[in-house]
């Protein structure tokens, strides 16, 4: 009888033993597994644009999207999706605006870059619509053309100039008293930009033979009777596009 005792305490250990147990297997915490690594976008270069011009670049009577400098970063963000990004295109231009108008806005704009990988330039249509005197041009396309290839990073590859188009194959050209007079003085300022820009190793596009194709095919002015409509500035991009994608 005096066996009970003891038999009774070795049961009840038992029991305590086996609730810690127990015990141990409801509290413990679930391991909780680790989220998988997300991988890192790989870095790609940042390609940056700058378009300076007139109406011509601003892209008058024509959406945004239609506009050439736009339309060019898009081929370009087409072409390079996977190594280069593209941000939209910087634009100091304006409807109106002369070679002097030009140069004090890029003087007057603090927020430029000095190192864009791409800069175009299109402008004097203005100069000779406004009579101004030639010399003028003579003077302020080549400080122009500086201050592009300073914006480029001192690179003349990167930069490139577009002929002034003829605004006289426009039904706002044909209105004009003399638009065979518009065409001969075009010529010369462009026979000027693409001396200058060539001398110091600038690319050079002549878009202005398409310009000549707007009283034959009217798609290509746009509504206003003046400016290039999108399907024209589409096909100045064709002109353009090859070279820069081989400078980028």
């Amino acid at each position: 009888m005096k066996a009970k005792p003891a038999l009774i305490f070795l049961t009840v250990i038992g029991l305590f033993l086996c609730s810690c147990e127990k015990g141990q297997a409801i509290t413990e915490e679930p391991e909780i597994p680790q989220e998988p690594q997300t991988p890192q976008e790989p870095t790609i270069d940042t390609i940056h644009y700058l378009a300076l011009g007139d109406s011509y670049t601003i892209g008058h009577s024509v959406s945004y999207r239609s506009r050439f400098p736009v339309q060019l970063v898009e081929q370009l963000r087409a072409s390079f999706s996977d190594s280069l990004y593209f941000p939209e295109p910087d634009i100091v231009a304006r409807t109106g605006w002369t070679t002097g108008n030009l140069l004090s806005a890029i003087s007057n704009n603090d927020t430029l870059r000095s190192n864009y990988q791409l800069v175009s330039l299109l402008i004097g249509v203005n100069n000779q619509y406004q009579r101004q005197d030639f010399g003028i041009y003579e003077a302020q396309f080549p400080e122009l053309l500086s201050r592009a290839i300073s914006l480029a990073g001192g690179d003349s590859s990167r930069v490139i100039v577009l002929s002034i188009p003829d605004y006289a194959f426009t039904p706002f050209g044909q209105s004009r008293p003399n638009p065979s007079l518009i065409s001969e003085e075009l010529d010369h300022y462009n026979a000027y930009n693409r001396q200058i820009a060539e001398s110091r190793g600038v690319a050079y596009f002549d878009i202005t033979p398409v310009s000549r194709k707007g009283l034959e095919q009217p798609a290509l002015v746009a509504t206003d009777g003046l400016h290039p409509s999108g399907l024209m500035y589409a096909q100045w991009v064709e002109l353009l596009k090859e070279y820069v994608r081989r400078v980028l």
